[in-house]
């Protein structure tokens, strides 16, 4: 049932958007309130124990009962009674709740259609490891990356991001499905087999619409020649879908494979737990020992200091100086990398040298267009500035190359819609599964409370304080920055109303 929404009475919920609809108006039900909900309509008629309910409520966390009861008392208000005056969700004495009204399974919510863009547009989908070694699996996922970057780079393509392109990793989908959902014409495909020193890729074109074969090639090399195979694979689509033979600026090349893999470990790290941030910074450490001219690993390294800096609520001078000087030899080791370029401009920007940031945000945006990342930092930083509906731009232009982006994607578009004074659009796009325990949730709770809904606005910010637990309104207003003295008190004053603590 995944990807399911259920209909009952007036309303419409959709388990993994977060969100429950009364007559296509969106209701104000908490994140622990929907997860319940959600369990009991998904069996309706069926006794769900107290036990299944706090474990669907509170998955690996131990809590009192009384939790559990203060929720369906919650929903109870919230839903109201059936059109024949029962209530939609039945006590089971000393058992547990049934859900007893009817409920109508409905299939996935439909993604609106993306236009295709102007210029010619392609994603570069999960080359597949055909060897018998499940180690190579990063070996393959690394060539999907590095082809897309370097498609990326060419200005006349529109390029969909690595995130969305790895949606589809281990899927049989349709090819035609794939193209309309990410809103592109061509995929590339393939298959890679690396055995014994040498490496072998099949790669096909595909035009998604009529499903023909525009360009498929096989390519037998020595592993050591595998960057010089992948500039080959780039040229020879940018011929195909600009008719004419095109390299984009020439990018670093790693020395060493075993630090280009450490790297690439480590970038999946980057947007989860501490834990994970450590276990990262150890991969990247590795990496720049073994290659100490790697630019990328470089840039990710800083970020990874950078990091651990903003979300602490400690000392700090010391993950700043270290991050810059990471970000600064990034882009000394690799001028042409937009990638190590936004970087360094998001890290200047927070230390308030906006004129250099500026710059760099641009020589970033003019490497690669199609850079989303660099995109929604560049929102963050021009909501920032104060020039919201330019950083509301950025975040769309930022989804629109990654429809199906990591999560922190959420943060600035919740903070631009927040800043545009759009509460109920921030309320929708932060009540989702993919922000829960992340720190975009903070300006979920202040549209709430902006919205005069306390009560839930109190229970967001207390559940944003379990994984935030350093957050304090001081350093957070202290530490982003702002050009727009009047915005940051607009913040100030939500965070206050959601009961962060100063």
């Amino acid at each position: 049932m995944q990807g399911s929404r259920f209909a009952f009475g007036p309303f419409v919920l959709d388990p993994s958007a977060g969100t429950l609809l009364e007559n296509d108006v969106l209701v104000g039900a908490s994140y622990r309130g929907l997860r319940l909900l959600g369990a009991l309509v998904a069996r309706s008629g069926d006794i769900l124990t107290k036990a299944e309910l706090l474990d669907a409520g509170w998955p690996g966390l131990a809590v009192e009962e009384g939790n559990l009861t203060v929720q369906i008392a919650q929903l109870r208000k919230l839903l109201g009674m059936r059109a024949d005056g029962g209530d939609w969700i039945a006590t089971i004495p000393r058992v547990g709740y049934r859900f007893a009204g009817e409920v109508a399974q409905l299939g996935p919510s439909q993604r609106k259609p993306l236009p295709l863009p102007s210029k010619p547009s392609i994603a570069v989908l999960p080359f597949v490891n055909v060897s018998n070694d499940p180690e190579q699996e990063t070996f393959a996922d690394g060539l999907t990356e590095d082809l897309i970057t370097d498609l990326s780079r060419t200005a006349e393509l529109f390029v969909i991001a690595r995130h969305s392109a790895f949606a589809y990793k281990g899927k049989a989908r349709d090819v035609r499905e794939i193209a309309e959902e990410l809103g592109v014409r061509y995929l590339l495909e393939g298959s890679v087999r690396p055995a014994a020193g040498r490496v072998r890729i099949n790669a096909q074109l595909v035009d998604a619409p009529t499903g023909d074969h525009l360009w498929a090639e096989r390519f037998d090399r020595r592993l050591d020649d595998i960057f010089a195979v992948q500039d080959e694979v780039t040229a020879r689509i940018i011929e195909a879908l600009l008719g004419r033979l095109r390299t984009p600026p020439p990018r670093q090349r790693p020395k060493s494979l075993e630090a280009h893999d450490l790297c690439l470990r480590a970038r999946r790290l980057m947007d989860d737990t501490p834990q994970a941030a450590q276990e990262a910074h150890l991969l990247l450490t590795r990496a720049v020992a073994l290659d100490p001219d790697y630019a990328e690993a470089y840039r990710w390294l800083a970020l990874n200091h950078w990091m651990g800096w903003v979300h602490s609520g400690g000392p700090t001078e010391a993950s700043r100086s270290i991050a810059l000087e990471l970000a600064r030899k990034a882009v000394a080791l690799d001028p042409n990398d937009a990638g190590c370029r936004w970087a360094l401009a998001y890290l200047l920007a927070y230390e308030r040298n906006f004129a250099e940031a500026d710059v760099e945000f641009a020589k970033a945006i003019g490497l690669d267009p199609n850079e989303a990342d660099a995109w929604a930092a560049l929102s963050d930083i021009t909501v920032l500035a104060g020039r919201v509906e330019e950083g509301l731009e950025h975040i769309r232009k930022a989804f629109r190359l990654n429809p199906f982006p990591a999560s922190w994607y959420y943060l600035p578009l919740g903070q631009a819609l927040y800043a545009a004074g759009e509460y109920g659009a921030a309320v929708e796009a932060l009540r989702r599964d993919e922000t829960h325990r992340t720190s975009s949730r903070r300006f979920l709770a202040a549209s709430l409370a902006q919205l005069g809904q306390l009560d839930e606005a109190r229970a967001e910010a207390e559940l944003f304080l379990v994984g935030n637990p350093d957050f304090s309104i001081r350093h957070w207003a202290t530490m982003e920055p702002f050009r727009d003295d009047a915005l940051r008190e607009r913040f100030v004053d939500g965070f206050r109303k959601a009961g962060l603590p100063e």
